[in-house]
């Protein structure tokens, strides 16, 4: 579904400029802000925003580093708080003042820290595939990748890498599979696949254990949450997820059949479980 947006940019505390995509415009209801993965960009969001924005603003960026942002000096500059306040400037830039976070992977982490940093602003928290723990299980492959600065040859060998390391992506099809393929890669000037972030992002997240997310977690107990897992997932596990239902019992949660880390969300039960969540905020 192809929608139109703008795209805005803005400077950081560091100087920085980051781009983000503005989809829809100002209505009641609280804005949508999509926080995509820890390598992705708002193109991850090219089907998801459309639908949403035709009842509210959407916002999708690209963390610094990554996609059309610039990267930073420092290797040390892609600290997990620089992230936080670069998504708080991106608010004040578009001047939005009550939101939605919708987090993949990555992004729910930013989408929980956000709620606690901003109790006034975010409304609502959509965690998708991530919890207060991270099963270790698909840590290790996932850090590798980011860290490898991957130049397939063409989009059949960029598929092949992705099918060899991440299995259970949610492709239905081979066209599927070009389309995270073309997601997570872009062809240079030259035409070489060249990775959509900066290799170094990684290391702020070798170096520091983010510790125990749980209270981080129930402090979310004033908010309307929704949790979604795919089922085969490698970063949030069964246990985790159950264990989350427990800490808020008014968590709602969906799990998405056949799918590992992370659901597209274009899935039908992720699809009803955001329009409903969605429509219960706005009404």
């Amino acid at each position: 579904m192809a929608a139109a947006y703008r795209e805005r940019s803005f400077r950081t505390h560091d100087g920085l400029e980051l781009v983000f995509r503005d989809y829809g415009s100002d209505t009641d209801a609280p804005a949508l802000l999509c926080l995509p993965g820890v390598t992705r960009t708002a193109r991850d969001f090219e089907e998801l925003a459309p639908r949403h924005a035709r009842t509210r603003r959407v916002l999708c960026p690209d963390y610094r580093g990554r996609g059309r942002s610039a990267r930073a000096p420092r290797a040390q500059d892609y600290a997990v708080i620089a992230h936080v306040e670069d998504v708080r400037h991106l608010l004040i830039v578009a001047g939005v003042h009550q939101v939605v976070a919708l987090g993949t992977s990555f992004g729910g982490l930013l989408a929980m820290g956000l709620a606690a940093a901003l109790p006034t602003v975010v409304r609502g928290v959509i965690l998708n595939d991530v919890g207060p723990e991270l099963d270790p299980t698909g840590l290790p492959t996932i850090l590798d990748f980011i860290a490898r600065d991957s130049a397939p040859a063409d989009w059949d060998a960029a598929i092949t890498l992705l099918k060899s390391n991440f299995p259970n992506l949610p492709a239905r099809n081979e066209a599927g599979w070009r389309r995270i393929a073309e997601l997570t890669w872009r062809a240079d000037e030259a035409g070489r696949l060249r990775t959509e972030w900066d290799v170094r992002i990684v290391k702020p997240l070798m170096g520091d254990h983010p510790g125990d997310l749980w209270p981080m977690f129930r402090a979310l107990r004033r908010l309307p949450v929704l949790a979604i897992r795919g089922a085969r997932s490698d970063v949030l596990s069964a246990d985790c997820f159950a264990r989350m239902a427990r800490e808020l019992p008014a968590l709602r949660r969906v799990e998405v059949p056949g799918v590992g880390h992370a659901p597209a969300l274009d899935e039908p039960p992720a699809q009803a479980a955001l329009d409903a969540f969605l429509a219960a905020l706005s009404a």
